[in-house]
Protein backbone atom coordinates (compact mmCIF):
# COMPACT_ATOMS: atom_id res chain seq x y z
CA UNK A 1 0.00 0.00 0.00
CA UNK A 2 1.31 3.33 -0.82
CA UNK A 3 2.15 6.04 1.63
CA UNK A 4 -0.35 8.22 -0.02
CA UNK A 5 -3.14 5.71 0.07
CA UNK A 6 -2.49 5.10 3.85
CA UNK A 7 -2.60 8.86 4.30
CA UNK A 8 -6.15 9.22 3.05
CA UNK A 9 -7.46 5.96 4.80
CA UNK A 10 -6.62 7.15 8.10
CA UNK A 11 -7.29 10.70 7.54
CA UNK A 12 -10.96 10.33 8.65
CA UNK A 13 -9.84 8.61 11.37
CA UNK A 14 -7.47 11.35 12.86
CA UNK A 15 -10.21 13.93 12.63
CA UNK A 16 -12.69 12.28 14.35
CA UNK A 17 -10.24 11.48 17.10
CA UNK A 18 -8.92 15.36 17.26
CA UNK A 19 -13.10 16.26 17.00
CA UNK A 20 -13.64 13.75 20.14
CA UNK A 21 -10.08 14.84 22.23
CA UNK A 22 -10.24 18.60 21.50
CA UNK A 23 -10.62 20.47 24.74
CA UNK A 24 -13.72 22.60 24.76
CA UNK A 25 -13.28 26.25 24.58
CA UNK A 26 -16.70 27.61 25.68
CA UNK A 27 -15.94 27.35 29.61
CA UNK A 28 -12.61 28.83 29.26
CA UNK A 29 -13.97 32.00 27.35
CA UNK A 30 -17.18 32.59 29.74
CA UNK A 31 -14.76 32.22 32.82
CA UNK A 32 -12.63 35.04 30.80
CA UNK A 33 -14.76 37.37 30.15
CA UNK A 34 -14.95 40.59 31.53
CA UNK A 35 -17.42 41.35 34.02
CA UNK A 36 -17.73 45.17 35.26
CA UNK A 37 -19.23 44.69 38.62
CA UNK A 38 -16.87 42.21 40.00
CA UNK A 39 -15.84 43.20 43.35
CA UNK A 40 -15.05 42.76 46.81
CA UNK A 41 -15.43 44.29 50.69
CA UNK A 42 -14.51 43.39 53.82
CA UNK A 43 -17.71 43.55 56.18
CA UNK A 44 -16.01 41.69 59.54
CA UNK A 45 -13.13 40.84 60.80
CA UNK A 46 -13.18 38.39 64.38
CA UNK A 47 -12.21 35.65 66.39
CA UNK A 48 -13.60 32.10 66.49
CA UNK A 49 -11.74 30.38 69.44
CA UNK A 50 -8.18 30.05 68.34
CA UNK A 51 -9.02 30.99 64.82
CA UNK A 52 -9.12 34.23 63.42
CA UNK A 53 -11.48 35.13 60.36
CA UNK A 54 -12.58 37.55 58.16
CA UNK A 55 -15.99 38.02 56.01
CA UNK A 56 -16.09 39.00 52.70
CA UNK A 57 -19.00 40.09 50.42
CA UNK A 58 -18.60 39.18 46.89
CA UNK A 59 -19.93 40.46 43.93
CA UNK A 60 -18.84 37.54 41.08
CA UNK A 61 -20.42 38.30 38.07
CA UNK A 62 -24.07 39.32 36.53
CA UNK A 63 -25.53 36.04 34.94
CA UNK A 64 -28.16 36.01 32.45
CA UNK A 65 -29.32 39.68 34.04
CA UNK A 66 -28.88 37.71 37.97
CA UNK A 67 -25.90 39.52 39.87
CA UNK A 68 -24.19 36.92 41.91
CA UNK A 69 -23.23 37.72 45.09
CA UNK A 70 -21.53 35.55 47.69
CA UNK A 71 -20.37 35.59 51.16
CA UNK A 72 -16.48 34.56 50.96
CA UNK A 73 -14.99 33.75 54.49
CA UNK A 74 -11.41 33.58 55.05
CA UNK A 75 -9.87 31.74 58.23
CA UNK A 76 -6.71 31.44 59.39
CA UNK A 77 -5.29 29.67 62.86
CA UNK A 78 -3.59 31.23 65.25
CA UNK A 79 0.15 30.26 65.70
CA UNK A 80 -0.37 29.46 61.56
CA UNK A 81 1.64 31.88 59.56
CA UNK A 82 -0.39 33.25 56.09
CA UNK A 83 1.35 31.78 53.01
CA UNK A 84 1.02 32.17 48.99
CA UNK A 85 -1.74 28.84 49.31
CA UNK A 86 -4.80 28.89 50.45
CA UNK A 87 -7.73 25.97 50.34
CA UNK A 88 -10.72 27.04 48.81
CA UNK A 89 -14.26 25.02 49.56
CA UNK A 90 -17.24 26.34 47.26
CA UNK A 91 -20.60 25.30 48.92
CA UNK A 92 -24.05 26.72 48.62
CA UNK A 93 -26.38 28.72 51.19
CA UNK A 94 -25.33 31.60 52.80
CA UNK A 95 -23.23 32.54 56.23
CA UNK A 96 -24.88 31.68 59.73
CA UNK A 97 -23.00 31.93 62.68
CA UNK A 98 -22.66 28.57 63.67
CA UNK A 99 -21.24 27.78 60.48
CA UNK A 100 -17.78 29.42 61.50
CA UNK A 101 -17.40 26.51 63.97
CA UNK A 102 -17.36 24.04 61.01
CA UNK A 103 -14.62 26.71 59.05
CA UNK A 104 -12.88 27.29 62.34
CA UNK A 105 -12.40 23.50 62.95
CA UNK A 106 -11.19 22.52 59.03
CA UNK A 107 -8.72 25.45 59.21
CA UNK A 108 -7.26 24.18 62.18
CA UNK A 109 -7.23 20.87 61.39
CA UNK A 110 -5.77 21.27 58.22
CA UNK A 111 -3.46 24.11 59.59
CA UNK A 112 -3.49 26.34 57.03
CA UNK A 113 -5.13 29.23 55.28
CA UNK A 114 -9.23 28.54 54.38
CA UNK A 115 -12.07 29.98 52.71
CA UNK A 116 -15.21 29.25 52.26
CA UNK A 117 -16.91 30.42 49.46
CA UNK A 118 -21.34 30.58 49.89
CA UNK A 119 -24.07 30.90 47.36
CA UNK A 120 -22.78 28.65 44.58
CA UNK A 121 -24.71 28.86 42.68
CA UNK A 122 -27.42 31.64 43.36
CA UNK A 123 -29.98 29.97 43.78
CA UNK A 124 -33.85 29.93 43.55
CA UNK A 125 -34.09 31.27 39.77
CA UNK A 126 -36.51 30.24 37.38
CA UNK A 127 -39.55 29.94 39.14
CA UNK A 128 -37.94 28.61 42.26
CA UNK A 129 -35.70 26.00 41.08
CA UNK A 130 -32.68 24.85 43.24
CA UNK A 131 -30.03 23.09 42.99
CA UNK A 132 -30.01 20.34 39.71
CA UNK A 133 -33.43 21.27 38.93
CA UNK A 134 -31.71 24.61 38.20
CA UNK A 135 -29.09 22.66 36.19
CA UNK A 136 -31.28 21.25 34.28
CA UNK A 137 -32.74 24.41 33.20
CA UNK A 138 -30.15 25.65 32.42
CA UNK A 139 -29.43 22.93 30.05
CA UNK A 140 -32.40 22.84 28.52
CA UNK A 141 -32.21 26.36 27.35
CA UNK A 142 -28.39 25.77 26.16
CA UNK A 143 -30.47 23.24 24.12
CA UNK A 144 -32.95 25.77 22.95
CA UNK A 145 -30.56 28.69 21.82
CA UNK A 146 -27.25 27.34 21.39
CA UNK A 147 -26.36 30.07 23.71
CA UNK A 148 -23.01 28.33 25.18
CA UNK A 149 -23.37 30.64 28.55
CA UNK A 150 -26.50 28.91 29.53
CA UNK A 151 -25.02 25.70 31.58
CA UNK A 152 -25.29 26.74 35.27
CA UNK A 153 -21.45 25.07 35.46
CA UNK A 154 -19.99 27.88 33.93
CA UNK A 155 -21.01 30.79 35.69
CA UNK A 156 -20.85 28.22 39.22
CA UNK A 157 -16.65 27.80 37.80
CA UNK A 158 -16.57 31.58 37.21
CA UNK A 159 -17.61 32.41 41.15
CA UNK A 160 -14.78 30.05 42.32
CA UNK A 161 -12.02 32.06 39.92
CA UNK A 162 -13.79 35.42 40.88
CA UNK A 163 -13.18 34.54 44.59
CA UNK A 164 -9.66 33.36 44.10
CA UNK A 165 -9.15 36.85 42.41
CA UNK A 166 -10.77 38.60 45.74
CA UNK A 167 -8.64 36.69 48.11
CA UNK A 168 -5.22 37.32 46.19
CA UNK A 169 -6.34 40.80 47.02
CA UNK A 170 -7.76 40.47 50.40
CA UNK A 171 -4.78 38.46 51.46
CA UNK A 172 -2.01 41.06 49.95
CA UNK A 173 -3.81 43.93 51.62
CA UNK A 174 -4.25 42.26 54.80
CA UNK A 175 -1.43 39.47 55.19
CA UNK A 176 0.98 41.41 52.90
CA UNK A 177 0.85 38.07 51.42
CA UNK A 178 -0.94 37.39 48.37
CA UNK A 179 -2.17 34.22 47.73
CA UNK A 180 -0.75 32.51 44.91
CA UNK A 181 -1.99 29.02 44.49
CA UNK A 182 -5.32 27.18 45.43
CA UNK A 183 -6.41 24.00 46.98
CA UNK A 184 -9.83 23.89 45.66
CA UNK A 185 -12.48 21.63 47.22
CA UNK A 186 -15.99 20.88 47.17
CA UNK A 187 -19.16 18.24 47.31
CA UNK A 188 -21.47 17.01 44.68
CA UNK A 189 -22.27 19.24 42.23
CA UNK A 190 -19.60 22.14 43.55
CA UNK A 191 -16.90 18.96 43.28
CA UNK A 192 -17.94 19.19 39.79
CA UNK A 193 -17.14 22.78 40.08
CA UNK A 194 -13.87 22.07 41.64
CA UNK A 195 -13.02 19.35 38.63
CA UNK A 196 -13.77 22.26 36.16
CA UNK A 197 -12.06 25.31 37.78
CA UNK A 198 -9.13 22.78 37.59
CA UNK A 199 -9.57 23.12 34.01
CA UNK A 200 -10.13 26.41 34.03
CA UNK A 201 -7.58 28.35 35.96
CA UNK A 202 -3.74 27.72 36.75
CA UNK A 203 -3.71 28.97 40.54
CA UNK A 204 -5.31 25.71 40.99
CA UNK A 205 -2.74 23.76 42.14
CA UNK A 206 -4.39 20.27 43.37
CA UNK A 207 -8.09 19.65 44.08
CA UNK A 208 -10.14 17.64 46.17
CA UNK A 209 -13.42 16.56 44.71
CA UNK A 210 -15.86 15.06 46.93
CA UNK A 211 -18.74 12.87 46.28
CA UNK A 212 -18.92 13.45 42.76
CA UNK A 213 -18.23 9.98 40.62
CA UNK A 214 -19.48 10.77 37.33
CA UNK A 215 -16.46 11.76 34.83
CA UNK A 216 -17.13 10.07 31.04
CA UNK A 217 -20.67 10.92 30.99
CA UNK A 218 -21.75 9.31 28.61
CA UNK A 219 -20.32 6.10 29.49
CA UNK A 220 -21.86 6.74 33.36
CA UNK A 221 -24.98 6.82 31.70
CA UNK A 222 -24.35 3.60 29.70
CA UNK A 223 -22.87 1.59 32.98
CA UNK A 224 -26.51 3.02 34.71
CA UNK A 225 -28.69 1.63 32.10
CA UNK A 226 -26.54 -1.65 32.51
CA UNK A 227 -26.98 -2.23 35.79
CA UNK A 228 -30.06 -0.87 36.83
CA UNK A 229 -32.44 -0.56 33.86
CA UNK A 230 -32.79 3.39 34.01
CA UNK A 231 -30.49 6.86 34.97
CA UNK A 232 -30.07 6.67 38.56
CA UNK A 233 -33.51 8.35 40.04
CA UNK A 234 -31.10 10.68 42.01
CA UNK A 235 -30.72 12.40 38.60
CA UNK A 236 -34.62 12.53 37.74
CA UNK A 237 -34.22 16.21 37.57
CA UNK A 238 -32.33 15.63 34.16
CA UNK A 239 -34.11 12.93 33.02
CA UNK A 240 -37.68 14.83 33.67
CA UNK A 241 -36.41 17.61 31.43
CA UNK A 242 -35.42 15.16 28.42
CA UNK A 243 -31.74 15.26 29.03
CA UNK A 244 -31.63 11.67 30.08
CA UNK A 245 -30.63 9.31 28.40
CA UNK A 246 -28.21 11.79 26.46
CA UNK A 247 -29.42 13.27 23.13
CA UNK A 248 -27.94 12.49 19.89
CA UNK A 249 -28.03 15.38 18.24
CA UNK A 250 -25.00 17.89 17.66
CA UNK A 251 -25.83 20.22 19.92
CA UNK A 252 -26.57 18.21 22.71
CA UNK A 253 -23.33 16.50 22.65
CA UNK A 254 -21.56 19.47 22.48
CA UNK A 255 -23.30 20.33 25.73
CA UNK A 256 -21.70 17.39 27.72
CA UNK A 257 -18.49 17.64 26.58
CA UNK A 258 -18.30 21.58 27.83
CA UNK A 259 -19.61 20.05 31.48
CA UNK A 260 -17.68 16.80 31.72
CA UNK A 261 -14.59 17.47 33.54
CA UNK A 262 -13.35 14.12 31.38
CA UNK A 263 -13.37 16.28 28.29
CA UNK A 264 -10.27 18.40 30.00
CA UNK A 265 -8.07 15.54 31.54
CA UNK A 266 -5.23 16.84 29.90
CA UNK A 267 -5.47 19.83 31.49
CA UNK A 268 -6.28 18.02 34.86
CA UNK A 269 -2.35 17.47 35.77
CA UNK A 270 -2.80 18.58 39.22
CA UNK A 271 -2.53 16.04 42.37
CA UNK A 272 -5.61 14.70 43.23
CA UNK A 273 -7.71 13.46 46.20
CA UNK A 274 -10.97 12.01 44.82
CA UNK A 275 -13.25 11.77 48.15
CA UNK A 276 -16.23 8.65 47.93
CA UNK A 277 -18.56 6.62 49.62
CA UNK A 278 -19.62 3.27 48.43
CA UNK A 279 -23.38 3.07 48.68
CA UNK A 280 -23.84 6.90 46.91
CA UNK A 281 -27.41 6.15 45.13
CA UNK A 282 -26.05 8.79 42.81
CA UNK A 283 -23.47 6.73 40.63
CA UNK A 284 -22.34 3.37 40.29
CA UNK A 285 -20.15 1.78 42.88
CA UNK A 286 -17.35 1.12 40.84
CA UNK A 287 -18.10 4.07 38.47
CA UNK A 288 -14.65 5.61 39.20
CA UNK A 289 -13.34 2.80 36.53
CA UNK A 290 -14.46 4.67 33.70
CA UNK A 291 -12.33 7.48 34.14
CA UNK A 292 -9.07 6.84 36.64
CA UNK A 293 -6.89 5.16 34.00
CA UNK A 294 -6.96 8.50 31.84
CA UNK A 295 -6.46 11.05 34.30
CA UNK A 296 -3.03 12.13 34.78
CA UNK A 297 -1.16 13.12 37.84
CA UNK A 298 -0.55 12.41 41.27
CA UNK A 299 -4.51 10.74 41.75
CA UNK A 300 -5.12 9.36 45.22
CA UNK A 301 -8.41 7.48 46.06
CA UNK A 302 -10.99 7.51 49.66
CA UNK A 303 -13.32 5.36 49.71
CA UNK A 304 -15.94 5.36 52.88
CA UNK A 305 -17.50 2.29 53.01
CA UNK A 306 -21.45 2.14 53.84
CA UNK A 307 -21.98 5.70 53.42
CA UNK A 308 -24.19 7.78 50.95
CA UNK A 309 -23.37 11.26 49.45
CA UNK A 310 -23.06 12.73 52.87
CA UNK A 311 -19.95 10.33 53.88
CA UNK A 312 -21.34 10.45 57.22
CA UNK A 313 -20.62 6.68 59.13
CA UNK A 314 -22.63 5.01 61.58
CA UNK A 315 -21.83 5.06 65.22
CA UNK A 316 -22.15 1.97 67.41
CA UNK A 317 -25.64 2.84 68.22
CA UNK A 318 -26.53 2.99 64.26
CA UNK A 319 -27.07 7.21 64.17
CA UNK A 320 -25.57 8.55 61.65
CA UNK A 321 -22.03 10.80 62.99
CA UNK A 322 -22.69 14.30 62.85
CA UNK A 323 -19.18 15.14 61.11
CA UNK A 324 -17.76 12.36 58.40
CA UNK A 325 -14.62 12.14 60.37
CA UNK A 326 -12.68 9.86 57.50
CA UNK A 327 -13.77 12.65 55.23
CA UNK A 328 -12.38 15.01 57.00
CA UNK A 329 -9.12 13.34 57.92
CA UNK A 330 -7.83 12.27 54.38
CA UNK A 331 -8.46 15.82 53.02
CA UNK A 332 -6.81 17.71 56.10
CA UNK A 333 -3.99 14.82 55.44
CA UNK A 334 -4.26 15.94 51.69
CA UNK A 335 -3.82 19.27 52.31
CA UNK A 336 -0.94 19.00 54.40
CA UNK A 337 1.19 17.43 52.53
CA UNK A 338 0.69 19.25 49.50
CA UNK A 339 0.91 22.42 51.20
CA UNK A 340 3.98 21.22 53.08
CA UNK A 341 5.59 19.47 50.63
CA UNK A 342 5.93 16.13 51.75
CA UNK A 343 4.38 13.81 49.13
CA UNK A 344 1.61 11.03 50.06
CA UNK A 345 2.73 7.72 50.00
CA UNK A 346 2.45 6.18 46.62
CA UNK A 347 0.63 3.03 45.83
CA UNK A 348 -0.11 1.23 43.19
CA UNK A 349 -2.02 -2.20 42.19
CA UNK A 350 -2.55 -5.17 40.17
CA UNK A 351 -6.33 -7.48 39.80
CA UNK A 352 -5.67 -11.04 38.79
CA UNK A 353 -7.52 -14.39 39.45
CA UNK A 354 -6.09 -17.17 40.43
CA UNK A 355 -5.65 -20.73 38.98
CA UNK A 356 -9.31 -21.68 40.49
CA UNK A 357 -10.99 -18.78 39.27
CA UNK A 358 -10.87 -16.57 42.93
CA UNK A 359 -9.81 -13.16 42.30
CA UNK A 360 -6.53 -11.67 43.72
CA UNK A 361 -5.42 -8.21 44.58
CA UNK A 362 -1.71 -7.07 45.17
CA UNK A 363 -0.85 -3.62 46.25
CA UNK A 364 3.08 -2.18 46.15
CA UNK A 365 3.75 0.84 47.95
CA UNK A 366 6.82 3.24 48.59
CA UNK A 367 6.44 3.50 52.08
CA UNK A 368 5.18 0.51 54.28
CA UNK A 369 1.74 1.23 55.72
CA UNK A 370 1.14 0.82 59.29
CA UNK A 371 -2.41 -1.32 58.49
CA UNK A 372 -4.28 -2.96 55.04
CA UNK A 373 -8.09 -3.79 55.03
CA UNK A 374 -9.80 -5.38 52.97
CA UNK A 375 -13.46 -4.66 51.96
CA UNK A 376 -15.69 -6.63 50.19
CA UNK A 377 -19.41 -6.41 49.37
CA UNK A 378 -21.64 -8.78 47.36
CA UNK A 379 -25.75 -8.12 45.88
CA UNK A 380 -27.72 -10.72 44.09
CA UNK A 381 -27.85 -8.00 41.38
CA UNK A 382 -25.65 -5.43 40.14
CA UNK A 383 -27.01 -2.79 42.13
CA UNK A 384 -24.89 -2.32 45.27
CA UNK A 385 -26.06 1.04 46.51
CA UNK A 386 -27.87 -1.21 49.17
CA UNK A 387 -25.01 -3.98 49.90
CA UNK A 388 -23.64 -4.13 52.85
CA UNK A 389 -19.50 -3.46 52.94
CA UNK A 390 -17.34 -5.55 55.37
CA UNK A 391 -13.82 -5.48 56.34
CA UNK A 392 -10.88 -7.79 56.94
CA UNK A 393 -7.39 -7.43 58.19
CA UNK A 394 -4.78 -8.15 55.94
CA UNK A 395 -0.96 -8.79 56.64
CA UNK A 396 1.33 -6.18 56.18
CA UNK A 397 4.89 -7.44 56.07
CA UNK A 398 7.71 -5.00 54.98
CA UNK A 399 9.13 -5.06 51.62
CA UNK A 400 6.55 -7.46 50.76
CA UNK A 401 3.19 -6.45 48.50
CA UNK A 402 0.41 -6.73 50.82
CA UNK A 403 -2.13 -9.33 49.09
CA UNK A 404 -5.35 -10.55 49.83
CA UNK A 405 -8.11 -12.91 47.92
CA UNK A 406 -11.64 -13.18 47.60
CA UNK A 407 -13.50 -15.91 46.61
CA UNK A 408 -15.86 -16.04 43.49
CA UNK A 409 -19.27 -16.53 44.14
CA UNK A 410 -21.48 -19.31 42.83
CA UNK A 411 -23.88 -16.78 41.55
CA UNK A 412 -24.90 -13.24 42.08
CA UNK A 413 -22.59 -10.08 42.22
CA UNK A 414 -18.87 -8.90 43.94
CA UNK A 415 -17.12 -5.99 44.79
CA UNK A 416 -14.30 -5.46 46.72
CA UNK A 417 -11.41 -2.81 47.12
CA UNK A 418 -8.22 -3.05 49.65
CA UNK A 419 -7.30 0.46 51.91
CA UNK A 420 -4.03 1.13 53.52
CA UNK A 421 -3.03 3.23 56.44
CA UNK A 422 -0.69 5.79 57.13
CA UNK A 423 -0.31 9.05 59.34
CA UNK A 424 0.30 12.59 58.29
CA UNK A 425 1.15 14.67 61.09
CA UNK A 426 -0.61 12.19 63.00
CA UNK A 427 -3.82 12.51 60.73
CA UNK A 428 -5.15 9.42 59.98
CA UNK A 429 -4.87 8.54 55.90
CA UNK A 430 -6.42 5.95 54.30
CA UNK A 431 -5.48 5.60 51.03
CA UNK A 432 -7.87 2.87 48.70
CA UNK A 433 -7.42 1.26 45.32
CA UNK A 434 -10.00 1.06 42.38
CA UNK A 435 -12.82 -1.67 42.95
CA UNK A 436 -13.05 -4.43 41.02
CA UNK A 437 -16.52 -5.65 40.25
CA UNK A 438 -17.62 -9.29 39.05
CA UNK A 439 -19.89 -12.16 39.20
CA UNK A 440 -22.67 -14.09 37.08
Amino acid sequence: MTQILKVFLILPFLICFAFASAVPEELAAYVQREEPESRWELVEKNTIGACDYWRLRLTSQVWKGNKWEHDLVVFLPQGVEATDKMVLLNEGGRFRPEGLVYGAMMATKMQAPFAILLGVPMQPLYGGKYEDDLIAETFVRYLETGDASWPLLFPMVKSGVRAMDAIQDFSGKEWEQPTESFLVTGASKRGWTAWLAAAADPRVIAIAPVVIDLLNIPSQLELQMERYGRPSKQVDPYAKRGLLPLGETERAKKLWRMVDPYSYREKLTMPKMILLGTNDPYWNTDALNLYWEEIPGENHISYTPNVGHDLREKSLGGKREQIPAKYLNNLAAFVRSQFGGEPLPEINWSHSNTGDGDYRIEVTYDEVPKQARLWVATSPIKDFRKARWESREVEVTSGEPVTATVEELAEGYIAFFMEVNYEVDEIPLWLATQMRFGGN
